[in-house]
């Protein structure tokens, strides 16, 4: 179901929302956060429904913000049942100027005494936890990888770094630093001298990875960047036991070869943004490996 609210306020959408609740029997039991997404610039409908795939998994409150450029007045919409996932969908429809403000325009909107978590699903801020809506936000989550200059944005998300802060292109890279860290764990000799990495050009994923192994196993880092390729293709450890690689051409199957052992081949599909937005909603904690990896970035 889905209500247009044209010219309206954010008490006449609590009002709304209270009257579903009594008639259609839409309740809030069981949300478990509140999910403010900012979709300036964004494809709204896309935000909405990425976070409709994690709702499932996360039942929770969502607000969206799409602001209207050329618009004076307030819209919104109201979309519950088989139209908002797990969730109920609130979609407001501010002046563009209205955003500088936006934690005022959300807080009558919020569950009460439920966690906030802020996702920008479009323009990366570069102060995210001095926005209106970072501010009020216990995780805050961005996407590096739609910039038009990531290692620049990744740089910038460092020195503005907050315990809370995370981003999508770390969250890409959860299963290859699992299965890394797995492989590594069944040679003899752990130490690696060099990561060798390959991908497609200027991916936050790749740098943030390569920050992380040189963090974790203090070893040199080398890129290889192709036009052609789509996200992460492979990595290479080099150790005193032999190689450990990982290799993904297509996208979906991956060949792991280790040192003593046959190939093996496992799906490692590249994951969709629902996926991440997901796993990123399990956690309410400061992500400290993520800070630290970010952090050596600007060394990279």
């Amino acid at each position: 179901m889905i209500i247009d609210l044209p010219r309206t306020t954010t008490v006449d959408i609590n009002a709304e929302l209270l009257r579903l609740r009594k008639e259609g029997g839409v309740v809030t039991i069981g949300r478990v956060m509140t999910l403010v997404i900012d979709a300036t610039d964004a494809d709204a409908e896309e935000a909405i429904s990425t976070a409709n795939v994690a709702s499932r998994e996360h039942p929770c409150r969502i607000i969206v913000l799409s602001p209207q450029e050329e618009s004076e007045d307030l819209g919104g919409q109201i979309r519950v049942g088989g139209d908002a996932g797990a969730s109920e969908v609130i979609v407001l429809k501010p002046p563009l100027s209205a955003m500088d403000h936006a934690d005022a325009l959300i807080t009558p909107l919020l569950l009460p005494d439920a966690p906030i978590v802020a996702w920008w699903a479009s323009v990366v801020p570069l102060v995210p936890s001095a926005t209106g809506i970072g501010g009020m936000a216990q995780r805050r989550i961005t996407d590096a990888k739609g910039a038009f200059n990531p290692p620049a944005v990744l740089c910038a998300l460092a020195d503005a770094y907050t315990p809370g802060d995370t981003d999508l292109s770390w969250t890409r890279i959860t299963r290859w630093r699992a299965l890394l860290a797995s492989a590594l764990e069944q040679v003899s000799d752990q130490r690696v001298t060099k990561a060798r990495l390959h991908g497609d050009v200027n991916s936050p994923s790749i740098l943030l990875m390569g920050a992380w192994l040189r963090g974790a196993l203090g070893c040199e880092f080398e890129a290889i960047y192709d036009p052609e390729a789509t996200g992460l293709v492979s990595v290479c450890l080099d150790t005193p036991s032999g190689s450990i690689k990982i290799d993904r051409p297509d996208g979906h199957n991956a060949t792991l070869t280790q040192p003593g052992q046959p190939p093996h081949i496992i799906t490692l599909p590249s994951r969709t943004q629902g996926e991440c937005l997901a796993e990123e909603l399990r956690r309410m904690d400061n992500d400290p490996v993520y800070g630290e990896a970010l952090r050596r970035v600007v060394n990279c």
